[in-house]
């Protein structure tokens, strides 16, 4: 029987020219989070599977890559359940590994302590586009700052680093806080016990309109005069800082002010700061399905892309899970996949790329030629070029062509004798 020559579903080969597109994009996202004191580290791609499953990753933990158990702990014939027969499992994120490291390293790091974490995760999940079962996430995260410092040097770091990667594409940050979710939701006279239901629905927002959210809300068997309350009250919210300040007052009787005005200093620290061009918008729909948020949501939309291309928020309980002391935490990941899909969709073209060039050499060179070939080549290298040294093949039009598609512009050819 043939060996498969083709990746595992959800999987694939990646070719060089999008290498170079990755490579580009890592290299930028490196280089803008150290410009904000991020410190980079990392953690394993292996869990305990208690971790894994311990109710803090929402659907993601059905979308699980459980592993065996090895060697003698491996026992089928006694085995009852799945977890009788497994103890670890693939990351699906970056956040909970990174809460287990902060836990388990906390005496020996700063405070706050600026994290920058990246590496592939693994989901069992329906493969689409920009959407694959191994997959590069890129987090920053801030633990053990409970002021909105965080958030606000979270949005600056993700929204320069987009800005420098993607120049041409527009884009909209979109920012929420957990308390004011549910605030709305008291206010209108929703049971606490049924928020979560009432949130699931309104996450479908941007699916089925403000209509559509009313319609299933109804048929979920909730009072209409609650719907009403709840649908009007996002029909007439504006986006802005001033938006979010009136709409405290609105709650006032069910959510405290200090919630409200802390998201508006948010909005307007950033508006005021940011260098990168982009809206900055209030979304009183924005969720978030993860269930380890507690406070601030965020999201971004960018021109190019059907769905969001970063996300996070404010997740202060989860390190207390490991712990037993809840430590302050905010995040925002890069969806790695999806601006490598944009570019990808752009032609590949990159902005402020190292200068590359081919040298081709005729097969049956002499070897003192060779040599001082080789040597040109490494003094161009010194000098930051990227050289390619490649003997010329018989289809020479072919190979460069190949060549180009990985960013080589510029050809030097060498022959064994001087072309007349």
């Amino acid at each position: 029987m043939a060996l498969k020559k083709k990746p595992v579903t959800g999987m694939r080969d990646i070719l060089p020219a999008e290498m170079q597109v990755r490579e580009y994009v890592m290299n930028q996202i490196k280089e803008t989070y150290k410009s904000f004191g991020f410190t980079q580290m990392e953690t394993p791609c292996v869990e305990h599977i208690e971790n894994l499953t311990s109710k803090q990753g929402g659907d993601n933990e059905k979308l699980i890559f459980k592993i065996l158990k090895r060697g003698e702990k491996l026992n089928l014939e006694t085995a009852e359940t799945e977890n009788d027969l497994t103890d670890s499992g693939l990351r699906y994120d970056l956040t909970l590994p990174l809460s287990r490291y902060y836990s388990n390293n906390g005496a020996q790091l700063p405070v706050p302590f600026k994290a920058l974490q990246m590496g592939s995760v693994w989901r069992a999940d329906r493969p689409q586009r920009g959407r694959f079962r191994q997959f590069t996430q890129c987090d920053i995260d801030i633990l053990g700052d409970a002021s909105n410092m965080a958030e606000i040097e979270l949005i600056l770091a993700t929204t320069t680093a987009l800005g420098r990667i993607c120049p041409k594409n527009a884009f909209t940050v979109r920012i929420n806080d957990r308390g004011i979710l549910k605030g709305m939701a008291l206010y209108s006279g929703f049971p606490e016990e049924g928020l979560d239901q009432v949130f699931i629905t309104l996450d479908k927002m941007d699916k089925i309109g403000l209509d559509g959210v009313k319609a299933e809300l109804l048929e979920l068997g909730y009072q209409a005069e609650s719907v009403e309350k709840y649908t009007s009250l996002l029909d007439r919210l504006g986006d802005d800082a001033t938006a979010v300040r009136s709409l405290g007052k609105i709650l006032e009787s069910v959510l405290p002010l200090e919630v409200s005005e802390n998201l508006a200093v948010i909005m307007d620290t950033v508006t005021d700061v940011a260098e990168t061009e982009f809206k900055l918008a209030f979304d009183p729909t924005l969720v978030r399905g993860m269930s380890y948020y507690t406070g601030t949501i965020f999201e971004v939309s960018m021109e190019g892309f059907g769905g969001s291309v970063a996300g996070g928020g404010r997740y202060d309980k989860m390190i207390g899970k490991f712990t037993g002391q809840d430590t302050p935490a905010c995040g925002f990941s890069i969806g790695f996949e999806r601006i490598v899909t944009i570019l990808m969709d752009q032609g590949g073209e990159l902005e402020n790329t190292v200068s590359r060039k081919a040298y081709l050499i005729e097969k049956g060179m002499e070897p003192a030629r060779l040599s001082q070939i080789m040597k040109q080549a490494m003094t161009e290298r010194k000098a930051g070029v990227q050289v390619l040294v490649s003997m010329m093949n018989k289809n020479k039009k072919f190979q460069k062509e190949q060549l180009n598609k990985e960013g080589y512009m510029e050809f030097v050819e060498f022959y064994k004798e001087a072309l007349k």
